[in-house]
């Protein structure tokens, strides 16, 4: 006799459960928020949902002249030495940084090169090893 008195209670909560989750007035107008906020609706919406989305990506420039570099930005550090090609395709290591965009003619494997940038050792990258170098301009020598 307690089992059916058990169940006939458990779906009587969740008969009322169910119903909080209903339309309001049932007229189409959304229910309103357990948290008195806004509540949800199905309209789109016209911003990006994830904040990372609305920051733009860093530039990498196309092409780097090979005369004299354009003074190094704020933080900005200048590597000297042989590009390396990682164990990754596609990426390049100089001096235990991982190069990011430059011009990838002159930051070719096996080239000595110039490069200035920044340092970005939170950022995450496919290749695995380095710390990724953002390059602002780079040249041989």
């Amino acid at each position: 006799m307690k089992t059916p008195r058990m169940a006939l209670a458990a779906l009587v909560v969740c008969a009322a459960l169910s119903a909080c989750g209903g339309q309001g007035a049932g007229d189409g107008t959304p229910a309103s928020s357990p948290s008195g906020g806004s509540p949800m609706t199905d309209a789109t919406s016209t911003g990006p949902t994830d904040p990372t989305a609305a920051v733009p990506p860093p530039s990498t420039p196309t092409k780097t002249p090979q005369g004299p570099s354009r003074p190094p930005g704020p933080g900005a550090a200048t590597l000297t030495g042989t590009v390396e090609a990682g164990v990754e395709p596609g990426c390049r290591l100089l001096d235990g940084h991982q190069l990011i965009g430059g011009p990838a003619d002159v930051l070719a494997p096996g080239t000595k090169v110039t490069v200035t940038g920044q340092a970005k050792p939170d950022m995450m990258t496919t290749c695995q090893q380095g710390i990724p170098f953002v390059v602002e301009s780079a040249r041989r020598g």
